[in-house]
């Protein structure tokens, strides 16, 4: 399923038209991002849980070269799925 699918079913499921369906995936795409950038995680119940990870510096080999190199530290989005979520798809 891609963005468009997961409009057109939201649209079906909801009475809403396509537009307002799109309109309502990307503000809930938007909210979760913005909570994520600033650190926090969101929880959704029965679903699952979106957080952040940092990740520390590391150091690792160029796969064409194999010199080794440096990787930054980051921070990575993570999802983890919650029990109802994980008893759907078994």
């Amino acid at each position: 399923m891609n963005k468009q699918d997961l409009v057109n079913a939201v649209a079906d499921a909801s009475g809403l038209t396509k537009a307002d369906a799109g309109k309502a995936v990307e503000a809930t795409f938007e909210a979760i991002t913005g909570t994520l950038k600033k650190g926090g995680e969101v929880r959704l119940v029965g679903f699952g849980t979106f957080g952040v990870a940092k990740r520390k510096a590391s150091t690792g080999r160029n796969p064409r070269t194999g010199e080794p190199m440096t990787i930054k530290a980051s921070t990575q989005p993570k999802f983890k799925a919650g029990k109802a979520l994980k008893d759907a798809v078994n």
